[in-house]
């Protein structure tokens, strides 16, 4: 007969225990370096280069525009979520340091 786990509450604290530990991943990309500033220099050097018998078309220009306002709205919405998350890990670590019994 195979043993079973006499203790079915420290698995599933030990569990909690997992899921509530603060979160360390930290993951950024070369491109979530890059800030307003960069996209301008970007965008006025490829005005600057282009080719003036065949322009860039102005519906191309739009969709990059709207591509960076979705990429401004993305980095705004991440660094918010950051810093829910950052609350978050300290208010577990507190939790953990009121009960060190749990």
């Amino acid at each position: 007969m195979n043993a079973i786990n006499s203790n079915p509450n420290t698995t599933i604290q030990s569990n909690l225990d997992r899921l509530n530990a603060p979160s360390s991943n930290v993951r950024q990309s070369a491109a979530a370096s890059l800030d307003s500033a960069d996209f301008l220099r970007l965008m006025t050097a490829q005005l600057a280069n282009q080719d003036p018998l065949a322009p860039q078309s102005n519906e191309q220009m739009l969709a990059q525009l709207a591509q960076f306002s979705t990429l401004e709205n993305q980095t705004v919405s991440r660094a918010t979520l950051e810093d829910i998350a950052a609350k978050l890990d300290a208010l577990i670590a507190l939790q953990s340091e009121a009960d060190p019994a749990a």
